[in-house]
């Protein structure tokens, strides 16, 4: 079937509609005419790959990976684009998903743009955690788009340098369901191994706790510990959300979903030795208090936000930095009973944090300030910081 592509959508698509039919497709640009082939059909819509390119967009490259395109690699959906366009496509999903779910006035988003991040190697080169699939022969790759079938590589191209010059690929693991590499300011790459996706992970080789440095901050955390998978996302988040807040001195403050306490330090040097910082993370790989021993003016409490936050007290300042999921219903009405000056929400989904944006209005909380960076470039993903204020605070 030729069907003529209309505008992106969420989940590295675009969207063509023929006869009454809806198409979500991947490895297309908005614009162009390609042969689709059908994946998945749904009630009323289906799933589909461009096979063939017919009349293409000006905003089309070569892929750089072998391993791209359709019925390959499902890492990365945006490799046929240049990065310039990637990052105009991610910020009209930014903007249909906040107007369209949040409820979020249009004119509040005139201009965003999702920012490039810094990285000597551009849109390559930049991840610095990688987790490999592993078939029955123990051979390690990773999985074709919605699949569980397996595509055997040499490198991947996102990758970083160290993690793409080991022999991480060139070993069998077998008996294994995944094999995973973490590249930090450590000298030894982590290794770590896993029986099944579920499964917790093993340590094999390396450090088990790895290092994180963001200005003169030392971050230490499991080799299995959320961080940050660009070099660069770190250090720009945490000066963007600190922008936003603007702590006073004295000033108390949460961060929440803390991961190993970097917004929290960040919180702690701004309010001084008069204010109060509380980082709250589920995870204890994430050594969130450890991190945070230096601050006598900041801790730590290891639990569920859902569960701790509404037991908080009141606050000035919040950080948010929630799973893909969202913080949800839950966590937001606790927000508004603790009725902080300022949120500050950092978000890896879109739709959830359009879908957070519409909770938080009915607690009396308007977007004031909105800023995107493309911290996962040649995937659909980006991170967006999102400044909610109360209103006549």
């Amino acid at each position: 079937m030729i069907v003529t592509v209309a505008d992106v959508a969420a989940g590295g698509h675009c969207v063509a509609r023929v006869d009454g039919e809806v198409y979500f497709v991947r490895h297309a640009l908005p614009g162009e005419t390609v042969r689709i082939e059908i994946k998945e059909r749904k009630k009323r819509f289906a799933f589909a790959d461009a096979v063939e390119v017919i009349e293409a967009s000006p905003d089309r490259v070569e892929p750089p990976c072998p391993y791209a395109g359709p019925g390959k690699c499902g890492g990365c959906d945006f490799q046929h684009a240049a990065p310039a366009a990637q990052r105009r496509l991610k910020a009209r999903v930014l903007t249909d998903q906040l107007t369209r779910i949040g409820g979020v006035d249009p004119a509040r988003l005139e201009g965003v743009e999702v920012e490039e991040l810094p990285w000597d190697e551009g849109a390559l080169g930049w991840r610095t955690r990688m987790q490999y699939a592993v078939d029955d022969a123990g051979r390690p790759g990773l999985r074709v788009h919605k699949s569980h079938d397996l595509v055997h590589i040499d490198e991947c191209a996102i990758a970083t340098e160290r993690i793409r010059e080991s022999d991480i690929l060139a070993k069998t693991w077998d008996g294994m369901g995944a094999v995973g590499v973490v590249d930090s300011h450590d000298d030894e790459l982590a290794v770590y191994t896993q029986l099944r996706r579920t499964a917790r992970p093993h340590h094999k080789s390396g450090p088990k706790l790895v290092h994180q440095k963001v200005g003169d901050n030392e971050f230490e955390l499991g080799f299995d510990g959320f961080w940050q998978v660009h070099p660069a996302a770190a250090p720009a988040f945490l000066a963007c959300a600190l922008e936003f807040l603007n702590p006073q001195e004295g000033e108390s403050a949460w961060d929440l979903y803390a991961g190993a306490g970097l917004f929290a330090s960040g919180l702690a040097e701004a309010v001084g030795d008069t204010g109060r910082v509380v980082a709250v993370e589920n995870a204890p790989s994430s050594r969130t208090a450890a991190n945070l021993s230096s601050w006598k003016n900041a801790g730590a409490i290891e639990g569920d936000v859902a569960h701790i936050a509404p037991d908080l007290g009141s606050v000035d300042l919040v950080v948010l930095d929630p799973p893909r999921s969202g913080a949800g219903p839950e966590v937001v009405v606790a927000l508004g009973e603790a009725r902080p000056r300022a949120i500050c929400y950092i978000a890896c989904d879109a739709g959830a944090l359009a879908r957070d944006a519409k909770d938080l209005a009915i607690e009396g909380y308007e977007l004031t300030r909105i800023r995107a960076f493309d911290a996962f470039p040649m995937t659909q993903h980006f991170e967006t910081i999102a400044l909610f204020e109360l209103v006549d605070y």
